[in-house]
C-alpha cells in the first residue's frame, strides 16, 4: 500500500481497529500514553475550551483529553475510518462520555472556521494524502490564538544510530508481532509512511506557510517521536 492513498489507508485502519489499542500498548510498552500525556501537559487544555482530535482513530487521545480536562463537553473526535469510530463510540459510551464523534476527512472537515480553541493529531498527519493540506485545514478551524499539537513518529534524516534503531524496531519487532495477529502487512505500512513524511524542520515550514504564527518541534523517546507545537 502506498502512503497517501486515502481509501486504502481508511480500509487499513478499519481492518485493524479492533486490535489497534492493544497492539499500541505492546509496541510502545505502554509509553504512547505517556507521550500523549506529555503533549497535553504542554498544551494545557482547560475546562470550557473547544477541542478537536483530528484522525482520532479509536478515540484514545480524545478520551485522554476528556480525562485531562475533567469534562467531555466541547470535545470532538473526527476520523475517516468508520470501524475505528465505532470502537471510539463504544469506549466513550462505557465512560458515559459526551464526546462528539464525526465520520469525516481531516483535510476537508466541513466544520466552521475559527471555531476550536485547540486541536490534536496523534499519529495521523503522515497518513493524510497531503500533510500540508491537513495543516491548512487545522489552521482554518482553529480560533486565532488557538493552539495545536501533533504527535507522530519522527522522520529521521540524521543520526545513524537513531535511524538504525527505528529500522530494526519496525522491521524486527513491530511487523513480526503484528504478523502473529494476521496484521503484518498492515503494520509494515508504518515504515513506508515515513519515507516521504516531512522531518520536523520541514513540518515547521509547512505550518508557517499554512498560516500558523508560531511553530516549534520537540523530540521524544530518544528522538524516535516528534511533537509539532503550533499557535494560530
Amino acid at each position: 500500500m502506498k502512503p497517501g492513498n486515502t481509501k486504502a489507508i481508511e480500509e487499513m485502519f478499519n481492518s485493524i481497529s479492533s486490535k489497534y489499542d492493544f497492539l499500541n500498548d505492546i509496541f510502545s510498552f505502554g509509553l504512547h500514553r505517556l507521550w500523549k500525556r506529555k503533549l497535553l501537559d504542554i498544551l494545557n487544555p482547560t475546562y470550557g475550551e473547544k477541542w478537536i482530535d483530528l484522525c482520532c482513530g479509536t478515540g484514545d487521545m480524545s478520551i485522554l483529553l476528556a480525562s485531562y480536562m475533567k469534562s467531555s463537553k466541547n470535545i470532538t473526535g473526527l476520523d475517516s475510518a468508520f470501524q475505528a469510530l465505532l470502537v471510539a463510540r463504544e469506549r466513550s459510551r462505557k465512560k458515559h462520555s459526551s464526546i462528539e464523534w464525526i465520520h469525516g476527512d481531516a483535510i476537508e472537515t466541513n466544520l466552521p472556521s475559527d471555531y476550536f480553541d485547540g486541536l490534536l493529531i496523534g499519529y495521523g498527519l503522515r497518513n493524510l494524502s497531503s500533510p500540508e493540506a491537513g495543516l491548512r485545514e487545522a489552521f482554518r478551524i482553529l480560533k486565532r490564538g488557538g493552539r495545536a499539537g501533533i504527535l507522530d513518529f519522527r522522520s529521521i534524516q540524521d543520526g545513524y544510530i537513531q535511524r538504525l534503531f527505528q529500522k530494526i524496531y519496525l522491521s524486527m519487532y513491530v511487523v513480526p508481532i503484528a504478523s502473529v495477529f494476521g496484521l503484518g502487512k498492515e503494520y509494515s505500512y508504518i515504515k513506508k509512511s515515513l519515507v516521504n513524511f516531512p522531518p520536523g524542520s520541514e513540518q515547521i515550514k509547512l505550518a508557517l506557510s499554512a498560516g500558523f504564527k508560531k511553530a516549534e518541534y520537540k523530540t521524544l523517546a530518544m528522538g524516535q517521536m516528534g511533537i509539532l507545537l503550533l499557535s494560530a
